[in-house]
């Protein structure tokens, strides 16, 4: 019997996402109307502990909504991660606004100490705007994003904001469901530290809605103004007034009915990927030259990616490790490539991107769904131990 496909990350629909849906459908509340979107916009707010939350079509523009509301615009710099999704980025590019590209820490995300260099060394703190020596544009904000489910060092990045006076926009796409256990921030969940959050529902994430994401801060004035700008800035609905550009960008009533039945499985698919983690973790850190690489020990992680550390040491280099599980039907990937080294970003600024790079050649993401079956993870496990060239 040959051994079935693994996927990288697919959905768990084992919930009541049909009985949701159908309902939704059956009382023809299926665009951006309907209960299921003001339940799901509430519940998600309740259960990330943030004074509100307003939904959107993806994460994407729910980040290009929050650099909107904390005033960002084209005259503006943002200081960006470098080793992330290039949707985290690009809508600093849609406002018009240039990234600033800064590298990782051992956690991927980024490297707040150096960002503290650069904001001293490299910037001037002058009438509160923090000023780039190199282009004597004012730096904003700084966009910070949770990869895989970790955590950023937000004790240190919100220090760094308060006396640099930037706004804090957090990229927490992959990390719902992840909270501080220990220190300053203890209880509060990645999204929910800085000025204003953004989380995705896309079809790989740990709770899926197909597409969608949902913004989130204890600001009512920012929540306010992302809930007028993602309906079209409507100041009347009846006569069709709109007092400014506005954007379709409000979740279905679909969608939410989907994403309410994933929200009440979250904990339970934490759970299962925890398990998974340290069964993955357990085996394949005895094999010589691999690591799966720890999530910091101050947080709850909500385990979404697991990444993969591959040395000089073990047989395979990073391709070839991809291109070996993949003739095993086992799914795997790359980390993305680095956002400063694509073409739309070639003339942007860096600084000390170092980390980054060896994090790029060598870490793979593996199978990591939250219905990935034991036999399914000790399969991937047994087929890194034995490594064939393809």
């Amino acid at each position: 019997m040959s051994q079935r496909f693994i996927p990288l990350s697919v959905p768990n629909l084992n919930g009541k996402e049909l009985e949701y849906v159908t309902h939704a459908v059956e009382t023809e509340w299926v665009s951006t109307g309907g209960p299921y979107v003001n339940d799901f916009e509430e519940k998600t707010a309740k259960y990330v502990k943030s004074k509100g939350a307003v939904s959107c079509q993806n994460g994407t523009s729910g980040l290009h909504i929050a650099l909107q509301v904390c005033g960002v615009t084209k005259e503006d710099e943002v200081i960006v991660p470098t080793l992330t999704f290039i949707a985290a980025v690009n809508p600093v590019k849609y406002i018009g606004a240039e990234p600033i590209f800064m590298d990782c820490d051992d956690s991927l995300t980024m490297d707040a100490d150096k960002l503290l260099e650069f904001c001293e060394k490299e910037c001037t703190f002058t009438e509160g705007k923090l000023i780039n020596n190199k282009t004597n544009k004012h730096i904003k904000a700084v966009l910070v994003v949770h990869v895989f489910g970790n955590m950023a060092d937000m004790e240190s990045i919100m220090d760094i904001a308060d006396r640099f006076n930037l706004k804090v926009i957090e990229d927490a796409t992959e990390a719902i469901g992840t909270y501080y256990t220990k220190g300053k921030y203890q209880g509060k969940y990645a999204g929910t530290i800085g000025n204003i959050g953004v989380y995705s529902f896309n079809g790989n994430k740990i709770i899926t809605t197909g597409g969608g994401g949902m913004i989130v801060s204890d600001d009512e004035e920012l929540l306010k103004r992302a809930k007028h700008l993602t309906t079209q800035a409507k100041s009347d609905e009846l006569y069709y007034t709109h007092d400014e550009i506005g954007y379709n960008y409000r979740m279905t009533n679909l969608q939410a009915a989907l994403g309410l039945a994933q929200l009440e499985q979250l904990e339970h698919f934490i759970k299962i990927k925890e398990e998974n983690y340290n069964l993955y973790k357990e085996s394949i850190n005895e094999i010589e030259g691999l690591t799966i690489l720890d999530f910091k020990d101050d947080i709850r992680p909500n385990y979404w990616f697991y990444a993969l550390y591959c040395d000089e040491s073990y047989p395979l280099n990073r391709d070839e490790i991809i291109n070996y599980l993949s003739s095993k039907k086992i799914q795997s990937r790359p980390i993305w490539g680095l956002i400063n080294e694509q073409r739309p970003y070639l003339s942007s600024q860096t600084y000390k991107i170092e980390k980054a790079k060896i994090y790029l050649e060598h870490v793979v993401n593996i199978p990591c769904s939250s219905n990935l079956k034991k036999e399914d993870v000790l399969f991937v496990i047994e087929c890194l131990k034995h490594p064939e060239k393809v």
